[in-house]
């Protein structure tokens, strides 16, 4: 690859000796730029950032950070003039999970901040790793990407990639093995400004999309191919041009290309005891934690994790009572980025309202007006942000109708965009197929008749609406519940009652030649709720059965203490076939969520006949034993669970259909 780099000024007419010729200068040194050093400070990692120690060598773990923490403005790289390199190599040093189809991850982001849209990008999913760059002429702005395939990242090891740029080649080096080159027909661009850019590590400026590997190094080397300076190599998947200092060796001099060192090569003093201070003259120690079972390191001034302490959850433990404005019976969790996390409540009377995480707790932001409102559905579509209620009464004017609002970047408030006819609207759906947009409305009745359709509406991009694209048959719906296994898309209905009895069949539809059609059925009492879930390679589907009841029978106290069932996917049999039955207190919503290496179900129970003060259970997953009751929470009329996280931990937040005032829970772990 010749030598050729941007220049930073435009060149000038031939100037002649004596006339003041001038000379060019590259935007950037030649010298390899660290790009992970640079959003992660020298002594300790940014906030949400984890040191961690796969295979012997450590890497750093971004998926708690935000995507602001994990980022730094352009103009600290280059100083000398707004141009990116035309010529350049990536070099990343990276374990990755195991993604599902269809799943995208960034590694890096130039976003240019003032129109969000993305100057350059690097990204991989289960088959592809794709570099993403913005091309801009006369005739406009189009994205570009190049895709190389099948390079062999999701095999819990580690990898060093050199991508390497110049004109319109392309080159992939992964593990100093042989390049694979591509010459695309649209050159990288050679005058790409920085100007007002921002550099995003393990991210595109977004929650999603982050990134959940390990990553050790990360590095940007302007003007020529890294592939000679790294390579041969005898530890190819560690081939090394630069990391930070928080993942140095114990002197704090960079690792050479020999990463795995014998233990006399150190000398090393371990401290025992309660965590002892991180100064000068700990530096380079490592602290056991015995206690918690985990090995630190003092590099500078903090306690860096060498050896993780395996999460747990130790006990649940209340965190804030959240008066309400009425009895809730729905809560959606959700993140607008640059803006924080919310919550926003379905509550009975005429006001719901949203609250946004405050110094730790949950504050109020916003009220809007409902009608008897029962959950809350949070979407995007492309830099659209979109808030859906479900109304299950019509207004003072008799008209029925549920509400989509938008989230206002001038306001910082969501503002109503669209009405939708809907009956008794219990739950909205949000969710892509082929790259459309799509949301579900459950019917639940219209007057006194349960067996009414329920809608599927289409986001029209001309329009910029939402419009009917299918209807389906429903019994009293509750619930929409979509899902991908593979390429297949499914959507799951839950029905509650068919104006006679709670012992209805409930149906799961694939999605086949551009709609929906009937997949499978299940007999259900009174679903409430679908939540799919998956542990390792097995995917699971469980149904919340609130009330087993018949016109023709005399309703019994223990008619809402009944089984809700899990089912699990067989992939042989092409079905879901029944996994787990759990015993229930009319069980209107499951929710799953992970500690650690932990998983774990929380039910909500409500009634069990007599009274609404039913403890709710946190069911542990405990392999062949399936899920087994851990924790039993005081609750007063559960409705809604949902499970959320911050940078100061795990928490859980439900609401009550019966008291104003919901709680949040946070989980302790050791």
């Amino acid at each position: 690859m010749s030598v050729l780099l941007t220049l930073c000024v435009a060149l000038l007419p031939l100037a002649t000796p004596g006339r003041g010729a001038q000379q060019w200068e590259p935007c950037t040194d030649l010298r390899p730029l660290d790009i992970l050093a640079e959003a992660v400070p020298p002594d300790s990692a940014a906030g949400g950032v984890r040191v961690t120690r796969v295979q012997g060598v450590r890497g750093l773990q971004l998926s708690a950070a935000s995507p602001h923490a994990m980022s730094f403005p352009a103009s600290r790289i280059f100083v000398r003039c707004d141009l990116f390199p035309e010529e350049f190599s990536i070099v990343v040093t990276l374990k990755v999970p195991n993604l599902p189809p269809k799943k995208n991850e960034y590694l890096l982001a130039v976003v240019a901040e003032d129109r969000d849209a993305l100057l350059l990008g690097l990204r991989y999913s289960p088959t592809q790793l794709h570099f993403l760059f913005l091309r801009e002429d006369s005739a406009g702005a189009w994205q570009t990407r190049v895709s190389f395939r099948s390079p062999t990242l999701m095999d819990s090891q580690w990898h060093t990639l050199v991508l390497a740029v110049s004109e319109g080649s392309f080159s992939l080096t992964t593990d100093c093995g042989l390049p694979v080159d591509i010459v695309a027909d649209v050159p990288f661009p050679a005058t790409l400004s920085m100007q007002g850019a921002r550099f995003f590590i393990g991210s595109r400026r977004r929650t999603k999309g982050l990134f959940t590997g390990l990553l050790r190094q990360l590095v940007l080397l302007p003007g020529s191919d890294a592939t000679p300076r790294l390579c041969p190599c005898r530890n190819a998947e560690f081939a090394l041009l630069s990391i930070p200092r928080i993942l140095r060796g114990f002197t704090g001099k960079p690792e050479e290309n020999e990463v795995l060192r014998y233990p006399y090569e150190t000398d090393m003093k371990v401290t025992l005891g309660s965590r002892p201070p991180c100064t000068k003259l700990e530096d380079a120690q490592f602290w056991f934690d015995a206690s918690r079972r985990g090995l630190y390191l003092c590099v500078g001034s903090e306690w860096v994790s060498v050896l993780a302490a395996e999460e747990k959850l130790d006990y649940v433990e209340e965190h804030q009572s959240l008066f309400t404005n009425s009895e809730t019976l729905g809560i959606e969790v959700f993140v607008i980025p640059e803006a924080g996390l919310f919550v926003a409540t379905a509550n009975r009377k005429t006001t719901s309202a949203i609250y946004k995480w405050t110094d730790g707790k949950f504050a109020s932001y916003q009220n809007i007006r409902t009608h008897q409102a029962q959950s809350w559905r949070h979407f995007t579509i492309g830099k659209r942000i979109f808030l859906a209620v479900a109304n299950f009464e019509p207004n003072e004017k008799g008209q029925e109708f549920s509400v989509i609002y938008k989230w206002s970047q001038r306001k910082l408030r969501f503002t109503p965009y669209q009405r939708v006819p809907t009956h008794s609207a219990r739950d909205w759906e949000a969710f892509q197929v082929a790259g459309e947009h799509f949301l579900a409305v459950a019917n639940h009745r219209e007057g006194d008749n349960h067996n009414i359709n329920s809608v599927i509406y289409k986001w029209n991009p001309r329009t910029r609406l939402f419009e009917t694209n299918q209807t389906i048959a429903t019994s009293g719906a509750y619930d929409w519940e979509f899902f991908t296994v593979g390429p297949y898309s499914f959507l799951a209905v839950a029905n509650a009652f068919n104006g006679t009895s709670t012992k209805v069949l409930s149906h799961l539809y694939v999605w086949l030649v551009g709609s929906f059609q009937l997949f499978q059925s299940f007999q259900t009492f009174g679903a409430a709720d679908w939540e799919v879930f998956r542990i390792g390679e097995r995917t699971f589907l469980a149904v919340a059965n609130s009330h087993s009841y018949d016109v023709e029978m005399q309703v019994q106290n223990d008619s809402y203490v009944i089984n809700s069932v899990i089912y699990e996917l067989n992939v042989s049999a092409q079905a879901f076939v029944k996994f787990q039955e759990v015993l229930t207190c009319s069980a209107l919503d499951w929710e799953f969520f992970s500690v650690g290496e932990d998983y774990f179900l929380v039910v909500a129970n409500s009634f069990d006949g007599k009274t609404f003060s039913v403890n709710s259970i946190i069911y542990r997953w405990q392999g062949y034993e399936g899920f087994v009751a851990m924790h039993s929470l005081p609750t007063f009329g559960c409705r809604d669970w949902e499970a959320f996280r911050t940078a100061a931990g795990a928490y859980l937040i439900y609401s009550s259909a019966k008291e104003p005032l919901s709680r949040v829970l946070r989980l302790r772990t050791g």
